[in-house]
């Protein structure tokens, strides 16, 4: 009985080599990151942006985009830095208005994910460890919420949630949780049946145990993967959202100032479309050229193709 015990819990992977093994891993996945110019450009990017969001945050910067420095539809010129990409309407710099719409952007990206992340984590995890009718009552929740077209039950909640950030921010977060609820549940799937799992099994590790800490752990990848996609997600959407007026309202938004710069076209006036477009493709794709990165650089399948 004893050295059936033995040769049980030594059958188990100690928990030190595991963590050694597993920072091993991240570590590496780090130095592949690096390596990739493209992806360090954008990195850079994405941690400027952060930057630029919490000083207008704290209104260091970009909290003077009420201020009038000019007159109505003045073009861009180096006259000052505020009138870099013009004035609006009512004389107010673009430039101002562009920077804090970073605060609202990054603000929305990063709740939004954080809400809707831990919401797919959770239930995939759950629904693939225990299967059966837990399984099936998951499938079931994801599987009717896929089936409402996205932008309409965005719509609905920020619609009845009355508009403004923090409505922005739970709607897009309690609709963005079904692709990573998916991934998840098929990775945990795969990974229950492995030796290490079973091995946890046999010395009589508790479902907490087996499911937080030895296959979570191993599908981390794809929720850092998820983040990056669903944060640049969650940015294009509330552009969307502000434009049609269920967005932001009483501070800059780019989907405002791009909604604003329609009427503006006819009148030659284009450096408020321009400065808001060029501040979201800049984000946009810094997030998606990382997103690609990072899923070469942590996908377990690509690491014997360097």
């Amino acid at each position: 009985m004893s050295t059936n015990v033995e040769s049980q819990s030594s059958a188990l992977p100690n928990d030190e080599k595991l963590y050694e093994k597993s920072k091993s891993l991240w570590q590496d996945a780090f130095e592949r990151l690096l390596k990739d110019k493209m992806a360090t450009a954008s990195l850079v990017m994405v941690v400027l942006y952060a930057i630029l969001a919490t000083l207008s945050g704290f209104e260091i910067l970009g909290g003077d985009w009420a201020v009038e420095i000019g007159g109505s539809y003045e073009a861009p010129s180096f006259k000052s830095i505020n009138h870099l990409f013009g004035t609006d309407i009512f004389g107010r710099s673009v430039l101002q208005k562009c920077i804090h719409g970073i605060y609202i952007a990054m603000t929305v990206g990063f709740f939004a994910a954080m809400i809707s992340i831990p919401i797919g984590l959770t239930l995939g995890a759950i629904a693939g460890y225990f299967g059966g009718r837990v399984d099936e009552f998951i499938v079931w929740l994801y599987t009717t919420f896929s089936s409402i077209p996205w932008i309409m039950l965005v719509t609905a909640i920020a619609f009845v949630g009355g508009g403004g950030l923090k409505s922005v921010c739970l709607s897009l977060g309690l609709t963005s949780w079904v692709g990573l609820c998916r991934l998840i549940r098929a990775e945990v799937i795969r990974h229950k049946e492995r030796e290490y799992v079973q091995a946890a099994n046999a010395v009589g590790a508790s479902h907490f145990r087996m499911l937080f800490l030895h296959i979570i752990p191993n599908v981390l990848h794809v929720v850092i993967i998820t983040f990056s996609l669903q944060f640049q997600t969650a940015i294009k959407a509330e552009v969307i959202l502000s434009y049609l007026g269920l967005g932001v309202s009483g501070e800059p938004s780019w989907g405002i100032m791009i909604n604003e710069a329609k009427l503006e076209l006819s009148r030659g006036v284009y450096w408020q479309l321009a400065g808001a477009t060029l501040f979201m493709f800049l984000i946009v794709l810094s997030f998606n050229l990382l997103g690609d990165a990072l899923r070469d650089a942590l996908d377990p399948k690509l690491k014997g193709k360097d």
